[in-house]
């Protein structure tokens, strides 16, 4: 009966394979495979022009800022969005009245919608937005910071708003985590004299690490994907002359309109492909070490 039986699990992970095939494997291998052509987005006949698109990366100057926007801006979260939310669900966990509260307050940016979220901070953070006019009326500035045109704020407002929305998602990731460490270590902890602070780094910290090496790796990825955030608060230009563009934009840009090169924007993604690979394989040589 066993040997009639040799296809049931193949059956059982078939859609999931095909599922896998379609919209990740074979999306892949055409990428790679328009890399090396002149391909338009309205179609049509297209020829193969070899190393074209990659020679043409080097010349890019739009590349090069694109590139050091999107390395910045995942710098910049990394920290933030790795630490903030722990300390976040250390305060969440405590069984304190009320807390349930914060904890769904704390969440509920996530479900919002990216659109929406950009839309309300450019409304916040516009010339006669709320930033600016408290700032003005606590006499800290003269003249409206320009959080939506130059390129450095450009791209911390951004931050910002990634941080804010993402907060609660990692929070919720940490609490599971939080879950596992034994209340008895912290009991051990204490009854040796460590305080709160000490705690934390020799019993949280350490229980969380795993965890932790997971978000570093999910924060790494979304921040080098930044798309809404920017592109929102920018009206979708990218800042004065696309300063404060970041790869993904560019790859928006060169893949769309009448003049688009899908050729190129398959070339600019590969890139985005490699850029993704280098922090996430620090993380994890990083994370071995420390196991050893």
């Amino acid at each position: 009966m066993k040997a009639h039986r040799w296809y049931a699990p193949w059956v059982l992970v078939a859609p999931a394979l095909l599922w896998l095939f379609v919209f990740t494997i074979w999306p892949s291998l055409n990428t790679i495979r328009l890399s090396f052509t002149n391909a338009k987005p309205l179609g049509g006949s297209f020829s193969w022009v070899g190393g074209a698109n990659f020679t043409r990366l080097l010349d890019d100057p739009q590349l090069g800022r694109a590139l050091f926007n999107s390395l910045f801006f995942m710098v910049v979260c990394l920290p933030l969005l790795t630490l903030l939310p722990l300390l976040l669900a250390v305060l969440v966990e405590k069984p304190l009245r009320g807390i349930a509260f914060f904890r769904v307050a704390y969440y509920t940016p996530v479900i919002a919608s990216a659109v929406v979220v950009g839309l309300i901070w450019t409304w916040l953070l516009n010339d006669r937005g709320i930033f600016n006019t408290i700032l003005q009326s606590m006499r800290v500035i003269s003249e409206p910071l320009p959080f939506l045109t130059e390129r450095w704020l450009i791209i911390l407002s951004a931050v910002a708003v990634t941080v804010w929305k993402g907060l609660g998602y990692y929070m919720i990731i940490y609490l599971a985590a939080l879950g596992n460490i034994g209340k008895d270590l912290h009991e051990a902890a204490s009854m040796d004299g460590a305080n709160a602070v000490r705690r934390f780094f020799a019993v949280t910290v350490p229980g969380v690490r795993s965890t932790m090496t997971l978000i570093a790796m999910l924060i790494c990825v979304a921040a080098l994907r930044v798309f809404s955030e920017i592109y929102v608060l920018t009206g979708g230009t990218g800042g004065a002359g696309g300063e404060a563009m970041t790869l993904v934009m560019l790859i928006q840009r060169y893949s769309g309109g009448f003049e688009g090169n899908l050729g190129y924007a398959a070339a600019l993604s590969i890139v985005l492909f490699l850029v993704t690979l280098v922090p996430m394989g620090a993380i994890a040589i990083y994370n071995r070490r420390q196991d050893s």
